[in-house]
C-alpha cells in the first residue's frame, strides 16, 4: 500500500499502525529497535524535530520502506547508486 506523506505529522499514524498491526507494545518496539520509548512516542505523535538516523532505524525496524517520487528530469542529476527501478 502506498501512502502519501507530506509532513512530519503524516508519518506518525503510519508508524503506530505498523507497530500495532504487529502486536508490539511501544516499549517493546523501542527496546528491540534500540531507541527510547520517548523517541518512538515522539515519532508516533508526528514530532517535527527527530534525528533522521533514528527515524530510519525505527522505520526499518517496523518494516516500513520509504520511496521518493521525483520527476524524471531529476534522474540525470542523481548518482547511479541512488537511482532505483525496484520500486514496488
Amino acid at each position: 500500500m502506498k501512502i502519501a506523506i507530506d509532513n512530519a505529522a503524516g508519518i506518525g499514524p503510519v508508524v503506530r499502525a505498523c507497530r500495532k498491526a504487529q502486536g508490539i507494545r511501544q516499549d517493546d518496539a523501542a527496546g528491540s529497535i534500540g531507541v527510547s520509548e520517548n523517541f518512538l512516542g515522539k515519532i508516533e505523535r508526528g514530532g517535527e524535530s527527530v534525528h533522521w538516523g533514528k527515524l530510519f532505524r525505527v522505520l526499518d525496524g517496523l518494516g516500513i520502506r520509504v520511496m521518493v517520487d521525483v520527476p524524471e528530469s531529476v534522474a540525470a542529476h542523481l548518482p547511479v547508486a541512488v537511482r532505483t527501478e525496484d520500486a514496488p
